[in-house]
């Protein structure tokens, strides 16, 4: 499904695909990934979006944020709100699905191809808008976890759906130990899947 000839950008929403890769019992290795799609075609950008815990003194997710700015990747961060849900739980919220989607159609006239690693049904109408303008988009998550991480209309909108368990071999490396608490500020409490 991939062209060599073909303008492509990568569209990672930085805690779905940490909440699918965790479901599978993986993390991604960045390095790997680029270079996987710069294989696939003339990759153009590698988007990554997060909200950040800017009032810690020390936010976990810093270390990879900082790693992928400087190796290739476009950061879109914004401050992630934290507040105490009802039940008095601790609870941050970050969504930057508008900033994907801004992004995603002011870039398509100059793409072929989207790759969009995301299961998030929300992203539904974005896919169809960059398909009316002539681009193909493919979608990163999973079906394999319990429960699905990808949204059913997603994936029925998409050109092509790759199942992330397949690209392990090639983009994963073994879930680190302090895994849990360096990703907390990626977990936010946005929709992961529909």
């Amino acid at each position: 499904m991939f062209y060599k000839d073909e303008r492509l950008a990568l569209f990672i929403d930085g805690s779905n695909l940490y909440a699918a890769a965790k479901s599978l019992g993986f993390d991604i290795d960045y390095k790997l990934l680029r270079q996987e799609f710069m294989r696939r075609g003339k990759l153009l950008r590698a988007f990554y979006y997060t909200a950040l815990l800017e009032n810690d003194d020390y936010s976990p997710i810093r270390p990879l944020v900082d790693w992928l700015h400087y190796n290739g990747f476009s950061m879109v961060t914004k401050p992630a709100k934290e507040y105490t849900d009802s039940m008095g739980r601790r609870k941050v919220k970050g969504n930057m699905d508008i900033e994907l989607a801004v992004d995603a159609l002011e870039l398509a006239p100059h793409l072929d191809h989207i790759v969009l690693f995301s299961g998030d049904g929300d992203f539904r109408p974005l896919v169809a808008a960059v398909q009316r303008k002539g681009v193909r988009v493919s979608v990163v998550s999973t079906i394999r976890s319990q429960p699905p991480m990808i949204a059913d209309d997603l994936r029925r909108q998409a050109d092509n759906f790759i199942e992330l368990e397949e690209l392990k071999d090639v983009v994963g490396r073994p879930p680190r130990e302090y895994d849990n608490e360096y990703r907390r500020d990626e977990e936010t409490d946005d929709d992961d899947g529909e």
